[in-house]
């Protein structure tokens, strides 16, 4: 009897403990984000765009060779609206050929297919290339340089302002890293197979090998770009992706010290997103989400939902706590049109709202009869 009893107290006390840790495991704090001596940075997720750290993020700053990301991208728009081929010869100008910095050694007067000059932007970051392709694409590359900014303000990117295709020092180019990881993400959305071209570490041209001056590519398997910049007035920066799973994240480092600075601040970055956040995906798009009711139509109710999947990213094993709050016209009145915004759902995390996504109709509701309509004002009325 004893026995039994010691063995009841012992088995007692070992659930009781092994609840109070699973308790204190659950209900870990997550430390601040990495305290990082450089000018600015952001660490984003891809799927739901949401910031997990950042410092200055809204901080206008010169951009340097990052700048040939939208130089890349507005390529890519071209190769892919077919007005643009990467077989295509691209005849070297003596300004282009000229152009001072990083350079990919094309000649003057030779031709050079566009596939090529791609690589020269992207892994030798070469500013003569960037030019001959702003050169080829917009006539020049002040005209080129006007086309880069329709592309920013399309994108949202309102704190940038583009002078050239290369990132050379102007008092007229500037950015953030928040727009910087706003296009970075649009990048890799858009284009997903031009984007591997940011995972190539050398480039042989006219017998030179060149290498990507990305470390983060050499030293972890999971990031696949994008792009380095350095100017001494911009500092040495960093634009960042990796994917480890189903999940990527973007981080942009601007204004360290030292390359190895802007490779250990990024490292430090992705490595505290991917370890202390998760995100989470909650609506599909043409999931009904909820319903709303419709006055004076030939229906009383109308399915509401996101138009595009939707996620989140919040700090790890809070998911349970994440609530749903439904924000929607309650005088919604016919006619209604599908894909009309209807109002929003507000995502809420402990009791603070995280972010919102907009509701839409996902049919149209017509005008109702003359009857269904004085039916309804009587009862909006009471």
């Amino acid at each position: 009897m004893k026995t039994f009893k010691n063995k009841f107290i012992f088995y007692t006390f070992f659930l009781a403990s092994i609840f109070i840790l699973s308790t204190q495991v659950s209900s870990a704090p997550i430390p601040k984000a990495p305290n990082i001596d450089v000018s600015s940075y952001i660490l984003i997720d891809y799927d739901s765009g949401m910031v997990i750290a950042s410092k200055n993020p809204d901080l206008v700053l010169p951009p340097a060779s990052i700048t040939k990301i939208m130089t890349s991208y507005l390529a890519f728009t071209e190769l892919h609206n077919k007005t643009l081929g990467l077989h295509d010869e691209v005849l070297i100008s003596k300004n282009a050929w000229q152009t001072g910095g990083s350079k990919m050694f094309i000649e003057v007067g030779k031709k050079v297919k566009v596939q090529e000059l791609l690589h020269g932007i992207i892994t030798t970051s070469g500013n003569d290339a960037s030019v001959a392709m702003a050169e080829h694409i917009s006539g020049n590359e002040e005209t080129f340089a006007i086309y880069m900014n329709q592309m920013a303000d399309s994108l949202g990117m309102y704190n940038t302002n583009y002078a050239n295709s290369t990132g050379l020092p102007n008092e007229s180019l500037y950015t953030t890293a928040r727009d910087i990881s706003i296009l970075a993400r649009a990048l890799i959305k858009n284009f997903p197979i031009e984007y591997k071209l940011y995972s190539q570490k050398e480039y042989v041209f006219n017998d030179i090998k060149q290498y990507s001056r990305n470390k983060l590519l050499y030293l972890d398997d999971s990031v696949d770009g994008i792009k380095t910049g350095f100017t001494k007035k911009a500092g040495y920066c960093l634009a960042t992706s990796a994917k480890r799973g189903s999940r990527r994240l973007i981080s942009i480092v601007l204004g360290a010290k030292s390359p190895d600075q802007r490779t250990k601040a990024s490292k430090s970055l992705l490595e505290y997103g991917f370890r202390f956040y998760e995100t989470h995906k909650l609506f599909s798009s043409n999931q009904e989400l909820t319903q709303a009711r419709v006055f004076s139509g030939d229906k009383d109710y109308i399915s509401l939902g996101v138009k595009d999947s939707s996620y989140i990213t919040i700090p790890r094993r809070q998911i349970k706590n994440v609530k749903k709050k439904f924000i929607i016209d309650q005088n919604l009145t016919a006619p209604v049109s599908e894909n009309e915004a209807i109002g929003y759902v507000a995502i809420e995390l402990e009791g603070k709202t995280i972010t919102t996504f907009k509701l839409f109709a996902m049919e149209p509701v017509s005008e109702g009869s003359f009857y269904r309509k004085t039916l309804d004002s009587i009862y909006r009325y009471f």
